[in-house]
């Protein structure tokens, strides 16, 4: 089957957005399952995923941390990740505000799954004349044991795994379900896209070349709706990191006398079966 044929085939609704959606906040390390604890390099980049760009600015970070499960203990131990922040001007050509995060090992080393927050500024979009939050979260885990992968932080809008979102084979199915001050969102419209060009730490920009080419802009990024209990199942036909974004969840509407949307933001990595 091919990639077209299995997007359409694994999604519960799809359309072309219709929104100004498409824009990701990126956030990414080359693995999220790691074998053992290490340096952690990460890109915080507020783009269009599938496209490599636009790249928007930024403006800033108002929480970055992991979440984690000890051994023995029943509640998540918060690790403030905000002192590894750097801003950085983000592609060559454009420059943009972004951030990256050189995390050390002692930061994140106990084994186990560590849920991974990006809690962003507001981004006004000049466009629309509306501004953009996304909370984004990144699921790693140390050593294979699974721990708090599929917890919920209490954050104002999230997904919660029904998957483990770092152990995840082309062709399978990844689940989860939106939600908004800890209740499931019932027909969210959820966007999901591949993150086409890779992003390069060192350089701080995306790789020229693509991973894939669609046929049509419709293509580039497809829609899908929860369930009336706030569930989506989504396909993962493509080795890689797909984005997975509900689109205007959380409580908070409006900033600065604007419209807010609120995303709650999910990022799932896939393997091929060699």
């Amino acid at each position: 089957m091919n990639l077209v044929r299995a997007l359409f085939s694994t999604a519960i609704l799809l359309t072309a957005s219709a929104t100004t959606s498409a824009h990701f906040l990126v956030v990414h390390t080359p693995e999220m399952l790691l074998g053992r604890s290490a340096n952690i390099d990460m890109s915080i980049v507020f783009t269009h995923a599938f496209d490599g760009g636009p790249t928007m600015d930024l403006p800033g970070i108002e929480n970055f941390y992991a979440m984690q499960k000890k051994a023995g203990d029943d509640d998540l131990t918060r690790i403030d990740l905000m002192d590894y922040l750097e801003p950085v001007q983000w592609g060559h050509a454009e420059g943009k505000s972004a951030f990256v995060a050189a995390i050390p090992r002692n930061a994140m080393r106990s084994l186990g799954d560590y849920q991974v927050v990006v809690e962003p500024q507001p981004y006004y979009e000049a466009e629309e004349d509306i501004y953009i939050q996304q909370i984004t979260k990144v699921i790693m885990n140390v050593g294979g044991a699974p721990t708090n992968w599929d917890a919920t932080l209490g954050l104002a809008t999230e997904i919660q795994s029904l998957n483990k979102p770092y152990t995840n084979w082309v062709g399978g199915v990844f689940r989860g379900v939106v939600l908004s001050s800890g209740e499931p969102v019932p027909f969210a419209e959820i966007e999901v896209e591949y993150l086409n060009y890779n992003p390069n730490f060192e350089d701080r920009r995306f790789d020229a070349d693509a991973s894939i080419e669609a046929p049509l802009p419709g293509y580039e990024h497809v829609s899908v709706r929860t369930d009336a209990s706030g569930t989506f199942s989504i396909g993962l036909p493509k080795a890689g990191w797909w984005g997975i974004a509900a689109l205007g969840v959380g409580p908070a509407t409006e900033h600065e006398g604007k419209e807010l949307s609120q995303d709650a933001v999910l990022w799932v990595q896939a393997k091929e079966i060699n």
